[in-house]
């Protein structure tokens, strides 16, 4: 299965405060220790702190661009990867090893990818 770790938004990613050298080698022996295990990496990348980004809001058929920064922190993403795990259990063990910071707080989330295939019946059998 494929999960997506999306990876919050704190103060410091939001200022544009890139990594310490400390945490890119700690990310690093990470993802060595998941490639032995036989963990496969998809995908992944940081993003851009917000005021680089735009938000598109739909409402009664009209569309409004709004330009970033944004303010509420704890609902943005400042990167993301994509794993491929044989189940969320995996996933769950592997996201308990996440390098955090070793100064205030970080919150990653995982969710499994919805994998449609074109010869399943309806979204909605899929889902349910």
């Amino acid at each position: 299965m494929r999960v997506m770790v999306i990876v919050k938004a704190t103060e410091d990613t939001e200022k544009g405060t890139p990594p310490t050298p400390e945490a890119m080698e700690a990310m690093h022996k990470y993802g060595e220790a998941m490639e032995e295990a036989g963990i496969v990496l998809v995908d992944g990348a940081g993003l851009l702190n917000s005021s680089h980004g735009k938000r598109m809001a739909f409402e009664g058929g009209r569309l409004t661009v709004i330009d970033g920064p944004f303010a509420e922190t704890r609902e943005l993403i400042a990167g993301y990867s994509v794993w491929e795990v044989k189940d969320m259990d995996e996933a769950i063990a592997w996201a308990k090893r996440w390098p955090a910071p070793a100064s205030g707080r970080s919150e990653i989330e995982i969710r499994p990818l919805f994998e449609w295939q074109p010869t399943d019946e309806t979204f909605a059998e899929k889902v349910l």
